[in-house]
């Protein structure tokens, strides 16, 4: 979860990276997670009943250890009976304020209780088939129970002081104090350094001092028994300054969660990782744990990295550091680099400040990359376990941290946009990692008020750029001392309001139907996991930073809405060994870049920069055939950090010799792009010429291409809201021979051959029709990949008919109405096809509706279900109806419709839902009918109906909180009443299907 970070400016890029960085047709493919990895194989259920490895998993919020093995066991069972394929167990319990009922001295995190409680779940999930991560620490940032804020392993700040002179003044004293008092805890502080420092106002900002660089003088010497005594030149304002390291004293978030308590660890010294890791190894890891663990432990996960300090984030190790890595000694820049409370405090010339601060961060993130996750990862291998982390927060290179990692992960809530997970997917990439996971549906002020349709419209888009892994935000335990109906709730109450995210779980109406989103999520995982993901362009970036919403001039902007897709990478990124070029292919046998894009810095006011080191291995993928796009005065490009001697010169004569190759562009205006990019011959694997919110990403494996597409947007706050398209799609197929479309329905798990669409060399092209967060899979494959029998069919190429698919009488026309259509064929020839009268849409007249509605039990984890029944003549939300308004629960909506003496086995009918909320199931004649899509709810009943009277019954599932706003006032009271319920308008929209001859 990500909370508003203080260290947002300067951020660094290089770091070192470790080595080695009907329907109904069955799908004849692979399963398990092997051919996830690798592509296809020969499962006929790898689509419809995806493995566990690639299914949702839970973030599971346990009240420290406070729990019951029998419980969690429990637990288990449902999380798997529901169809999710793991859990993270993480100690969260923000909704408690008095923690004092929770007892850390006996069941706090890492106590015997918790260990328990972990071998219970682990014990489960073995025999369950599930995975289970845990989290480094307690809550987050990573702390070790019994750390001190003064130990060398605790996380660090640097303090400032400052006193200001007049020239020819003296100063005589005590060395200026800290502007902030340590935190609680902190009882050492050791003073770095003492400088002075003349002011220079030409320099300063709204919130920064101006300082000139080459009047800092180094005072420490000169400090006794911590006292100074200095006089300012004449001439002038001037400015002392100390530095004083502490520990930040910062414990893990809506602490205490152990006695004794725990602290944060410095993430940039190996002290602070063998801190965590022999906390592990000394009081955790038991030969029975550690047994279970390779049994069914999955990944150590870290949360976002959330330092907090009123100075600057800092480990002892950076001057030594810093030193070896740009060749300059730190102390002489460190007025630029103090911060107070996250604001920059002085500032240099505006081009050495900004060089200065990413010099320093770039050190920074050779650290945390270092010491921290690298060497964090490679411990938990020898458990047999992976390391997932958030790798963002600080103002390190997030796109090298994923790299690094084995799953790097990002959020829904603290992600801005699109291009956030574009930096993640990057790193994965490159490195030939698999998983890029995400923190999913957590909403500030929506406990009990979630609809799984948000869910769905939030993930839509990030499935696009490169997610393939969900952990759902989350499933709380059962319960913990003094909390009311419905549970426990990791984060509800939250400061007294409603909370973040969701307790999903039993307590939940929609439960009863969560079969039909994890089958959905599944499947969706199933396919984005497969093969090796494919994107049109690398586009650089010279500072690797993410959870920041900045994206890519012109590919964010007008590439996406054209088809076009993109990744970032960061200079690390072009030491990897997958960093070669083939046939004009950045990345060849991974994500295949076809073009590097490379502009201004958007971190440091779009500067054009790059570091010589960058430069030449650009000019090395350029010399080898890969197409380049500058955009930028990048002939008067500058380094990134404080050039040495003759460094600029360099790096220009570099761009020069890159800029003289035939396939190296540079524009200075961002509307030239995609001009610059057709004239280099490149385009993107996706084409309408439509602008429109169609989001894709596109996957190969040995047997396909998969093509995931989404009407989704690019960040949750767009505006207008995403409306619904319609329009032809190109789609490019990198197999070779004969090849045919064919539509996944993640909802159902069918594979069905398309029959309408065209062909043009390697591009096929066909009509996507898609309302506001809707998705679908098209995969181009061989005939008879999926287990149709159209193998030698002819398929439409166009057609005036409603729409024209394959079933087992061929090539078939559907129409809604009696006519004549004619369907051009791909052999050249056009058929004609009549189609008798068909009945008239139906809107059913009257509903019966049976409500199970729920209410606080005699306990905080049981539900009483009161039965009522309503009789409908029109339909309306339950807030609506007098009886139902402060309702929530589970309605059955049922209704007859009449169909006449004509309705024949060519006759069928779609049911148009209109508006439900939350999620629903259709039966026809107490038939239950396969899940249907939750953002485009209309099921087509086809076979299902018969002449003469039919029964329909839609059952919907509501959130808990319109009784939560009576049953618990204080809490939920200021959250509106929700229109939940089966709304409509309803329709039964019948046609008729013919031959086509």
């Amino acid at each position: 979860m990500h909370e508003a970070n203080p260290q947002r400016d300067g951020i660094s890029r290089r770091v070192v990276l470790a080595a080695g960085l009907t329907a109904g047709a069955a799908l004849a493919l692979g399963a398990g997670t092997a051919s996830a990895a690798a592509g296809t194989g020969g499962a006929a259920d790898w689509f419809a009943a995806p493995a566990r490895s690639v299914r949702p998993r839970f973030r599971w919020w346990w009240p420290d250890g406070l729990v019951d093995p029998d419980e969690i066991a429990r637990e288990i069972d449902q999380i798997a009976d529901a169809g999710f394929g793991g859990v993270e167990i993480a100690a969260v319990h923000h909704s408690i304020k008095d923690k004092s009922v929770l007892d850390t001295a006996h069941h706090g995190w890492g106590s015997r209780p918790w260990r328990d409680g972990v071998e219970a779940a682990l014990r489960r999930a073995a025999r369950r088939g599930l995975t289970v991560d845990l989290t480094l620490g307690p809550s987050w940032p990573v702390a070790v129970p019994g750390l001190t804020p003064d130990d060398d392993a605790a996380a660090k700040e640097l303090a400032y002081g400052r006193a200001p002179l007049t020239g020819g003044s003296t100063y005589q004293g005590l060395v200026p104090p800290p502007v902030h008092a340590a935190a609680a805890g902190v009882t050492r502080q050791q003073l770095l350094a003492v400088q002075a420092a003349r002011v220079e106002p030409a320099h300063s900002t709204r919130k920064e001092t101006g300082l000139d660089p080459y009047s800092v003088q180094d005072l420490t010497a000169t400090v006794t028994d911590g006292s100074l005594t200095w006089t300012a030149p004449e001439g002038g304002d001037w400015v002392l300054i100390s530095y004083w390291v502490r520990g930040s004293g910062q414990q893990p978030e809506s602490g205490p969660h152990s006695a004794p308590a725990a602290y944060a660890v410095d993430h940039f010294s190996p002290a602070g990782t063998t801190a965590v890791t022999s906390y592990w190894q000394d009081h955790l890891l038991t030969p029975s744990l550690r047994r279970l663990l390779r049994a069914s432990g999955g990944s150590l996960f870290e949360d976002s990295v959330e330092l907090e300090t009123d100075g600057l984030t800092w480990t002892p190790l950076l001057p030594e550091a810093f030193e070896k890595h740009t060749g300059r000694p730190l102390l002489p820049y460190l007025p630029a680099l103090v911060l107070d409370n996250s604001n920059q405090v002085f500032a240099f010339e505006a081009q050495f400040t900004r060089q200065i601060r990413h010099d320093f961060w770039e050190t920074v993130s050779g650290l945390f990359n270092r010491n921290h996750l690298t060497a964090l990862r490679d411990w938990a291998h020898t458990l047999g376990m992976t390391l997932r982390s958030q790798p963002y927060g600080l103002q390190t290179d997030a796109i090298a941290s994923a790299a690094l990692l084995d799953i790097p992960e990002g959020e829904s809530l603290g992600f801005k946009n699109l291009d956030d997970y574009r930096c993640l997917a990057g790193g994965r990439d490159m490195a030939g990692r698999r998983v890029l996971s995400c923190e999913a549906g957590a909403y500030n002020g929506s406990a009990y008020s979630t609809t799984w349709d948000r869910f769905l419209r939030t993930m839509g888009g990030a499935y696009a750029v490169g997610v393939n892994q969900t952990v759902v935000h989350g499933f709380s335990y059962a319960t913990a001392p003094g909390v009311n109906w419905p549970g426990f709730a990791a984060f509800s109450p939250y400061n007294g309001t409603a909370g973040y995210g969701e307790s999903w779980g039993p307590r939940q109406p929609t439960w009863r139907h969560v079969q039909d989103i994890s089958g959905y999520l599944g499947r969706v995982h199933q396919v984005l996991q497969s093969g090796t993901a494919r994107a049109d362009v690398a586009v650089f970036r010279q500072t690797g930073y993410t959870a920041t919403g900045i994206g890519a001039s012109w590919f964010t902007a007008t590439g996406v809405p054209l088809g076009w897709t993109h990744q970032f990478l960061s200079g690390p990124l072009l030491d990897l060994s997958s960093a070669t070029v083939s046939d004009g292919r950045l990345a060849p046998d991974g994500p295949a870049y076809k073009a590097l894009f490379v502009e201004g810095d958007f971190f440091y006011g779009s500067t054009p920069t790059l570091a010589v080191e960058d430069a030449r291995k650009i000019l090395a993928l350029a010399e080898a055939g890969l197409p380049v796009v500058l955009f930028g005065a990048f002939d008067q490009a500058l380094t990134p950090g404080v050039p040495d001697q003759g460094e600029t010169d360099r790096l220009r004569d570099v761009l020069a010799r890159l800029l003289t190759l035939p396939h190296v562009v540079r524009v200075t205006d961002k509307a030239a792009v995609g001009d610059a990019l057709a004239g280099l011959g490149v385009s993107a694997d996706v084409r309408h010429a439509t602008a429109s919110t169609l989001l894709n990403a596109h996957r190969v494996t040995a047997d396909a291409d998969f093509y995931y597409l989404c009407n989704g947007k690019h960040a949750e706050t767009v505006k207008p809201p995403v409306a619904a398209i319609d329009h032809d799609v190109t789609l490019r197929r990198t197999h070779g021979g004969r090849t045919v479309p064919y539509l996944l329905d993640p909802w159902t798990g069918e594979a069905v051959r398309l029959a309408r669409y065209t062909e043009d060399g390697a591009d096929i092209t066909l009509r996507v029709t898609l309302q506001p967060g809707q998705t679908t899979i098209v995969a181009l494959g061989r005939p008879g990949l999926f287990g149709d029998r159209h193998g030698s069919s002819t398929h439409a190429e166009a057609t005036n008919a409603d729409a024209v698919l394959f079933t087992e009488r061929g090539l078939t026309l559907r129409a809604r109405t009696a006519g004549t259509w004619t369907t051009r064929l791909s052999r050249g020839r056009t058929a004609t096809t009549r189609t008798p009268a068909v009945p008239a849409p139906i809107t059913p007249a009257r509903w019966e509706l049976e409500v199970e509605d729920w209410y606080p039990g005699p306990d905080a984890t049981r539900t009483d279900h009161v039965r009522r029944g309503v009789t409908l003549e029109t339909l309306r939300p339950w807030s609506q109806i007098p009886e139902l308004a402060d309702s929530a629960g589970i309605g059955r909506y049922r209704t007859t419709v009449t169909l006449p003496a004509g309705w024949t086995s060519s006759h069928g009918a779609e049911l148009e839902l209109g508006q439900v909320s939350d999620t629903f199931r259709v039966s026809v004649n107490g038939r239950r009918l396969p899940a249907a899509d939750r953002l485009h709810p209309v099921v087509d009943l086809g076979p299902f109906l018969r002449r003469g009277e039919n029964t329909l019954e839609i059952e919907v599932a509501t959130p808990l909180i319109n009784r939560l706003r009576v049953a618990q006032p204080t809490v939920f009271g200021g959250v509106a009443r929700q229109d939940h319920g089966l709304v409509g308008p309803v329709r039964l929209v019948p046609y008729v299907q013919a031959a086509v001859r």
